[in-house]
């Protein structure tokens, strides 16, 4: 069987087609086109105002574009709400932690899982009855490396630890499509270290798309990088041929290219 032929009906797990976001005249999304491949790790990259928060607000549903198109596993999705992307299988955090404060670990991750596991909005059981819910939030609470701070409220986690909390809630749903917003920012190095380990380790098998500045983390943990300039596409590559770039370091990398290689990344 031809190559053409094997991938007949198959379809990017995230795909964006000339998508164009305006504010009143404003053009801040400018033709966009980008297709990521089912489990790829993508790190999207950009100078202040590029328009890196506006493309993660498009694809996840808190802005309709102008024109264009967005398919998740090619499924038309722009123009959704952000609840039903969700439920197609497409999570998102956020650069702000946002997560259940008065709650504790395990009570923020059952909360994460419940619809997941078809529960809605009725309860016919008590919570603590539920014993897939609880198992599975067990399971992320593991995952995250929480199992210690099981009955801790979420308001008295270190900052680093509400971030993990966050990521076990975007995971818990069981979506494919995880982006996340600035994962690492506000963390120290020893943190940032260990916090792309647990990315990775979470994600395996997921496809993830994060917007990152720091250049350690996206050369650490990116298979391919797009970079944002002025609402468009400049360059998308693995790691080693963006960092050549002549125009991308122009635009945008310049010494922090320099920097992520004297740290080895």
């Amino acid at each position: 069987m031809s190559a053409a032929l094997s991938n007949a009906g198959r379809h990017h797990a995230l795909e964006l087609k000339d998508l164009r976001k305006n504010f009143g005249k404003t053009e801040i999304i400018r033709g966009i086109d980008l297709a990521v491949e089912s489990g790829q790790r993508i790190a999207i990259i950009g100078p202040n105002g590029a328009g890196k928060s506006t493309l993660f607000n498009l694809i996840s549903g808190r802005f309709a574009p102008t024109s264009g198109q967005v398919l998740l596993n090619g499924q038309a999705i722009h123009g959704k709400k952000p609840f039903e992307i969700n439920r197609l299988g497409l999570s998102r955090s956020f650069q702000i932690t946002n997560i259940f404060p008065k709650l504790s670990v395990f009570e923020n991750l059952r909360c994460g899982v419940l619809w997941s596991l078809g529960y809605k909005y009725t309860f016919l059981k008590f919570l603590a009855n539920l014993d897939d819910a609880n198992g599975r939030a067990d399971e992320l609470m593991a995952m995250i490396k929480l199992e210690k701070k099981r009955d801790v409220l979420a308001i008295n986690l270190t900052y680093a630890e509400q971030r993990a909390l966050e990521i076990g809630i975007t995971i818990a749903g069981g979506a494919d499509v995880i982006l996340l917003d600035e994962p690492t920012a506000g963390m120290s190095r020893s943190e940032t270290s260990r916090f792309i380990s647990l990315i990775k380790e979470v994600t395996v098998g997921k496809t993830l798309l994060t917007v990152e500045h720091d250049m350690g983390v996206v050369f650490g943990l990116a298979d391919k990088i797009a970079v944002v300039v002025y609402g468009e596409i400049i360059a998308f590559d693995v790691p080693e041929a963006v960092r050549a770039d002549q125009r991308v370091q122009e635009a945008y990398l310049g010494s922090s290219v320099a920097d992520a290689q004297g740290q080895g990344h």
